[in-house]
């Protein structure tokens, strides 16, 4: 499913129009976006919990020319799926 399909699918299940289903999920992904970059976390209950990890410093390997190389340690976004939505799935 692409955006597009998932917009077509929010306004379908909650009666909105096209446009302002794009519109909340847009306003939906820019919220999650601003409190991952404040450090927080995005809880869902029932469907997951959208956090920010720390992935530690590493080496690593060139696989093109075998070099050892230096991997910065850096933050990455990271979804950890709720009860809810395991038990939806499986």
């Amino acid at each position: 499913m692409n955006k597009s399909e998932l917009i077509d699918a929010i306004a379908a299940s909650a009666n909105l129009s096209k446009v302002d289903a794009g519109k909340a999920l847009d306003g939906m992904v820019k919220a999650i976006e601003g409190a991952l970059k404040a450090g927080d976390s995005v809880t869902l209950v029932g469907f997951g919990t959208f956090s920010v990890k720390e992935r530690a410093a590493r080496s690593g390997r060139n696989p093109k020319t075998g070099a050892t190389i230096d991997i910065p340690a850096t933050k990455v976004p990271g979804f950890k799926a709720g009860k809810g939505l395991k038990d939806s799935i499986g």
